[in-house]
């Protein structure tokens, strides 16, 4: 007796292969059997009439670290069929913290009162993360630049050798807590202080655990290879496995810097390294409008920075940094650039940088570090959007083996708490804008192919073997949709839309979607590497 028999499905095991059409029976959270199941009995049949059937999707990279405490729901990404989330990505984790404050600033998205901030290690961490009703599976990364900040605090210098000792102790015991892996933003702050050097002996803590190494690299467009080539030595010379994220070049780059890229990384295989990569489904780039700034002028605090920024001479120097995150800056490309969130000004979310000056008459430059100041102490989570990346470079990455395909975003909801919460333009629908844009309209890659880069490549990358695959005795996290109708529907002026086309979402044998509504049930679990 199951307690639930999904009936003639067209089953996508995740693994690349052709689909079959049989039924999966499951008992106790776990897949129990797979065949002709008709003769069998079940709490409740749910008969598929041939919508596909697939793993449910895990998001190799999220910022959901403070999100999915505040609302664990995870609206906007069940209802486009993820089941599992990887968080603390690009050096950002929520721990460990040596106090509040620092837990606060390393937490994107957070917002006062949402949560109350009880944990300094790792695994209090996960610990408090445990208690809520969690709509997704969620694996967490350790990120360099918390560390940095728990170590260090927010000086503006690479750490010493003793520093780092107390950074590499820190990597490790948050690791034996349950950590995933180790990520760095290293065209971040502090990420971006790090030498290499240092980064391989806090890369090797995690090579000697055998967990994943993630990197946000230090440059993507006009050094892009020195970027990448960092990226590879560091874990070459750490012997650790690596996953270089949202690996699509950005604006400044030349026109064939991802196939070079795809060529560093097919060499340095070819020598025996564990990599692979992963893009966003999307031509836009998100981050934080402070990205802007140069590193000396994000130290010491909010006040210190508005003060830097109300200084006439001072914002000037601001002005003239040659290093701006986007080469759109310094192209004058305002007109693609777009606010996406702020909490002072939520009547500009949407609106082009180049349209933001005209409105207020002022240079788009100075118009940005306006609401950064109007922001005040939430100024770090004033976010902004731009077209950055390029199409064809998007399409060349996904026609690869190695590639996964990842949101960079936050687990949302259009009501709540997260409300005005937005973390990217995609991030109600990039699952889903996959599956549409890239599978079904331009067949960059085919259906069983598209399934096998959201659920089984993902999952070895993390190291979880019963995930990610349809087989007896893997957990039961499961997306069915109607793969001739899943669609997005986010845009600029809308982003907050939820996609179309998913039937029945399943985390660990329980509906969080059922007959295309979110169910009041959260079946997500805490997974943990030890």
């Amino acid at each position: 007796m199951f307690d639930t028999i999904l009936a003639g499905g067209t089953v996508y095991d995740g693994t690349g292969t052709d689909p079959v059409q049989t039924d999966i029976g499951i008992k106790d959270g776990r897949i129990a059997e797979m065949g002709d199941l008709s003769a069998s009995g079940a709490d409740q049949r749910i008969t598929l009439n041939g919508l596909a059937v697939a793993p449910g999707f895990i998001d190799l990279h999220t910022h959901s670290d403070f999100t999915l405490m505040a609302d664990g729901r995870a609206q906007s990404q069940v209802h486009q069929g993820v089941t599992t989330e990887v968080i603390g990505q690009c050096g950002f984790s929520s721990a460990p913290a040596r106090r509040p404050e620092d837990a606060k600033i390393m937490s994107p998205g957070f917002t006062d009162g949402m949560v109350e901030i009880d944990w300094t290690s790792f695994g209090d961490y996960l610990d408090h993360l445990d208690k809520i009703p969690l709509g997704v599976n969620v694996a967490a990364f350790v990120g360099h630049g918390t560390v940095h900040r728990a170590v260090l605090g927010d000086a503006l210098r690479a750490a010493d050798d003793d520093e780092l000792d107390q950074m590499k102790t820190l990597v490790a015991e948050s690791i034996d807590q349950g950590a995933y892996g180790f990520s760095t933003g290293l065209e971040y702050w502090p990420g971006s202080l790090a030498s290499p050097d240092q980064i391989t002996e806090l890369v090797s803590v995690a090579a000697e655990r055998d967990v994943l190494y993630a990197t946000h690299v230090r440059n993507r467009d006009v050094h892009y290879d020195i970027g990448f080539g960092e990226a590879i030595s560091c874990a070459r010379a750490a012997g650790a496995r690596l996953q270089i994220s949202h690996i699509q070049p950005k604006h400044g780059a030349p026109d064939w810097a991802m196939e070079h890229a795809i060529e560093m990384v097919e060499s340095a295989k070819s020598h025996g390294c564990d990599i692979a990569y992963d893009v966003i489904p999307h031509d836009w780039s998100h981050t934080r409008v402070m990205a802007i700034m140069p590193q000396w002028a994000q130290e010491g605090g909010v006040e210190t920075v508005i003060g830097r920024l109300k200084d006439r001479t001072t914002r000037a120097k601001i002005k003239a940094n040659r290093r701006p995150m986007w080469r759109l800056v310094l192209d004058g490309g305002w007109d693609r650039i777009v606010l996406m969130q702020s909490e002072q000004n939520p009547q500009l979310v949407g609106r082009t940088f180049a349209d933001i000056g005209r409105l207020r008459g002022v240079d788009p430059y100075d118009a940005a570090l306006d609401l950064l100041i109007e922001e005040g102490d939430k100024m770090a989570h004033l976010m902004w959007t731009s077209q950055s990346f390029s199409e064809d470079q998007i399409r060349l990455a996904i026609s690869q083996p190695d590639c996964a395909i990842i949101s960079d975003t936050l687990a949302l909801a259009p009501e709540g708490c997260l409300k005005h919460h937005i973390g990217s333009l995609s991030g109600y629908g990039w699952a889903a804008r996959f599956l549409q844009h890239y599978v079904r309209d331009h067949q960059v890659i085919s259906l069983q192919e598209g399934i096998r880069r959201l659920t089984a490549l993902p999952a070895a990358r993390l190291g979880v073997s019963d995930r990610g695959v349809l087989k007896q005795n893997a957990w039961a996290d499961i997306a069915v949709f109607d793969a001739e109708q899943i669609e997005s529907h986010c845009d600029v002026e809308e982003p907050r839309r939820f996609a179309t086309g998913i039937a029945h979402v399943m985390v660990n044998g329980v509906f969080s979607m059922l007959n295309g509504e979110r169910t009041d049930d959260s079946g997500g679990r805490v997974l943990r590497s030890h």
